[in-house]
């Protein structure tokens, strides 16, 4: 005669307590903000350091440089034309502010790629406050160096104008660094997407097996 089993008797009737992270509790074992899909940003790490930013900053030296270099009424090498060596000439006080403009949105982009970290740390407003304020700071660099050249090396002329010697007459072109930044790395923060956690796609995968 056969007597009925008893509730716990056999091994696979016992409870067995669900290890920690698998697939019956998912949430548990991953770090905050993975539980969604998305990898979170560890602790105590930041996009953009002290040092990232005194290099985007230093960078408006040689950009000032360069600047010098290309511009009308410095070395001129841009448009080759001899009569825009002369800062009298009219003609070349815009492409003189286009050409500094210019660079300070090319220098605005690599500032922001560099501040918007990787797919697993993403910056946060601290680190884009940062990189901003580096960009600008850049930016009177180049400025500041570019007027220098023009005092070092320009040919002497009447300063009877501002806009004769070496200079940037539009102040506005000085915003185009920082603001190239801050829309490199929002750009950037919206069309990246989070590379997906392999352990935390395993679990969910274990959870779609149906038991035996």
């Amino acid at each position: 005669m056969t007597q009925p089993a008893v509730h716990g008797q056999f091994r696979q009737d016992a409870p067995q307590d669900a290890p920690h992270g698998s697939a019956r509790n998912p949430v548990q074992g991953f770090p905050p903000g993975t539980a969604s899909g998305r990898p979170g940003r560890e602790p105590g790490v930041r996009a953009v350091t002290w040092r990232k930013a005194a290099a985007i900053a230093a960078a408006g030296i040689p950009a000032g440089l360069l600047w010098w270099l290309l511009a009308p009424s410095g070395l001129n090498l841009l448009s080759g034309n001899p009569e825009l060596r002369s800062g009298g000439n009219t003609e070349g006080w815009l492409l003189r502010d286009l050409i500094l403009a210019g660079l300070f949105l090319l220098a605005g982009c690599i500032s922001g790629a560099v501040a918007s970290g990787s797919r697993h740390k993403g910056p946060s407003g601290g680190d884009v406050l940062l990189a901003v304020g580096a960009g600008a700071l850049g930016a009177l660099a180049a400025w500041g160096t570019g007027v220098l050249c023009g005092l070092w090396w320009g040919a002497p002329e009447d300063t009877a104008s501002a806009s004769i010697a070496f200079s940037l007459r539009s102040l506005a072109v000085l915003a185009i660094w920082p603001a190239a930044t801050a829309l490199a790395v929002f750009l950037n923060t919206v069309f990246s997407k989070p590379a997906p956690d392999a352990g935390h796609a395993a679990d969910l995968g274990d959870t779609e097996q149906p038991s035996g």
